[in-house]
């Protein structure tokens, strides 16, 4: 009796997993697809680093192809998709220190606000500020610490732009 019961069960709950109709709910304006071309220009620089903009514009083109198959446009004419971007702030904080008081791990947070639209339309898709950050470790010799600083950079960048497409798609 005990097994039948618990074989009932089963087949009832494959029955209702399998048919709960589950499907994605973006909206297919808002779907970013590889059909489409997207500009993303300079970033605005606010920010102490020369450098962080380049680095911000590589990270969003390197994810929107990566993840959904985006292009970039030649130029802002030829965009099915425009951004706009600003970056707030750049920052670096001591994290930890050893035992000798000195500086072991750095924190490299950035602070950006963005904004996409499709081409014609006067309504932003999505508008916003993110940030990203990421920690690195000190060092003595002063190449290593850039080296550090610049991954930590990069890395910071492409949580920005993950983000950024994950909040497009959700915002619906």
């Amino acid at each position: 009796m005990m097994i039948r019961g618990r074989s009932l069960l089963s087949a009832l709950l494959l029955v209702a997993l399998t048919g709960c109709g589950y499907h994605a709910t973006i909206p297919q304006s808002r779907h970013l697809g590889a059909h489409q071309q997207i500009w993303v220009p300079f970033f605005a620089n606010e920010s102490i680093s020369p450098t962080a903009q380049t680095v911000l514009r590589r990270a969003f083109y390197d994810e929107f192809h990566a993840r959904r198959g985006l292009n970039p446009a030649n130029s802002e004419m030829n965009a099915d998709l425009l951004m706009k971007a600003r970056l707030v702030s750049y920052t670096t904080k001591a994290m930890s220190y050893s035992a000798l008081d000195q500086i072991r791990e750095y924190s490299l947070v950035l602070d950006v606000e963005l904004e996409i639209s499709k081409k014609g339309e006067a309504a932003p898709l999505w508008k916003g500020q993110l940030q990203g950050s990421k920690q690195f470790p000190a060092n003595t010799n002063l190449a290593f610490q850039r080296n550090a600083e610049d991954q930590a950079l990069d890395a910071a960048a492409r949580i920005i732009a993950q983000k950024f497409i994950s909040a497009l798609e959700e915002s619906y």
